[in-house]
């Protein structure tokens, strides 16, 4: 069970990266999040704008994910496909970077992310925007996944009844 989780981390050693102890609750949720054969290619932690939360933001071979795991309170997982990014850029304050992404008409802002990271992470991200669309066609998440990945979640705890129910009813009613 732990053995996807031990290939996340050691993924993330490969890369170099090292996720600090606050990051720990959502790189634990990340083996119920990934499909089976997705591949982290680059992975920030820092701070969402919105709620001051410690969050991740995980670009992977298919698509962008934020993870929000609250403390007690169950999970925020959201996912772009990189066809819907339009921009992604990073600003430096002396240490620490902010980062912003446009995604079609919302924008995602995180900060507290230590600038090398940052500028590493967005062209990583850059260059995944770069593909042609047909490469994502295949790893374009259907419903049908997202069902699954929910049902994942619901089943390990991470989310509750309720959050499961709302989560679900989102999915079919883009069917």
């Amino acid at each position: 069970m732990g053995s996807r989780l031990d290939e996340i981390k050691e993924e993330l050693e490969k890369l170099d990266i090292n996720p600090t102890i606050f990051a720990r609750k959502e790189i634990r949720a990340l083996p119920d999040i990934l499909s089976a054969d997705e591949k982290i290619v680059y992975l920030v932690e820092g701070r969402n704008k919105v709620n001051n939360h410690h969050i991740i933001l995980a670009a992977t071979d298919r698509r962008l994910i934020f993870v929000d795991k609250e403390f007690m309170y169950g999970l925020t997982v959201q996912d772009y496909s990189y066809t819907k990014i339009s921009s992604i850029q990073y600003e430096t304050a002396v240490m620490l970077a902010s980062i912003d992404i446009q995604v079609t008409d919302d924008i995602v802002e995180i900060d507290g992310v230590g600038r090398y990271h940052a500028e590493l992470f967005c062209e990583k991200v850059r260059d995944f925007m770069s593909r042609p669309k047909e490469s994502f066609h295949k790893a374009e998440p259907t419903s049908l996944d997202e069902l699954e990945q929910l049902g994942r979640l619901k089943e390990s705890g991470i989310l509750s009844e309720e959050e499961f129910n709302e989560q679900k009813k989102k999915i079919m009613d883009k069917l």
